[in-house]
């Protein structure tokens, strides 16, 4: 059976200077980000030899660490992607992302209230975690989610759209404890197209779901 695999970037480690070093993407991706893929893979590993034993002695510990590794693979996936060099701004109908723009204004009542709730519930996150917009199938509506860890207080079913990182390793060699700042300057960097088109494959799918027999 296939196993996680680390990602290559999309860009360079320096594409995203000044709003974040190089040298933090490079940690950032090649350490942090490689040892939640390779927790993930020995969790599953040591799952298998405890279905093979019989031995359930361990299985609260593995199920929580297979939740926490694989959750920070899957947002660290995303995170990549949801950056690049030449992004920033909002989305806009000249673009492509008009109907994402759509749906934040419907969801949040503009684009900048939904921007103060993104900030405000990245940089206020408890402890380590993130601010994440998901698109909660349910009511088909965008929400803004704060997640504990990599795991924690998500809505069931809701999928990460846009998710900005508050774990310290992601901005404190430059932004010190600053982590507002951090927040702040990474709208700089957002790239909408990959946000736009996470949401119209999360609605596509919704609907498929909800059309099945």
């Amino acid at each position: 059976m296939a196993t996680y695999t680390l990602p290559d970037l999309p860009y360079d480690y320096a594409s995203l200077e000044p709003v974040i070093s190089g040298e933090i993407i490079e940690l950032h991706h090649d350490k942090h980000h490689a040892a939640y893929v390779k927790g993930a893979n020995d969790t599953l590993d040591r799952l298998a030899e405890a279905r093979d034993k019989d031995a359930w002695d361990s299985i609260n510990g593995l199920e929580k660490n297979l939740a926490f590794h694989l959750s920070g693979h899957i947002l660290h996936s995303i995170y990549w992607r949801n950056m690049t060099g030449d992004g920033g701004g909002e989305p806009l109908e000249k673009d492509g992302t008009g109907e994402l723009a759509d749906a934040i204004a419907e969801s949040f009542g503009s684009f900048a209230k939904f921007k103060a709730q993104l900030s405000k519930a990245s940089a206020t996150t408890q402890g380590s975690g993130w601010g994440v917009l998901a698109f909660e199938p349910v009511s088909g509506r965008l929400v803004v989610e704060q997640v504990y860890d990599h795991q924690g207080n998500v809505g069931q079913g809701s999928v990460p759209l846009l998710v900005f990182d508050a774990w310290e390793h992601a901005f404190y060699l430059q932004y010190r404890n600053q982590k507002v700042d951090f927040v702040e300057a990474m709208w700089r960097v957002v790239n909408w197209q990959d946000v736009a088109a996470r949401y119209t494959s999360a609605r596509n799918n919704a609907a498929a779901l909800t059309l099945a027999p």
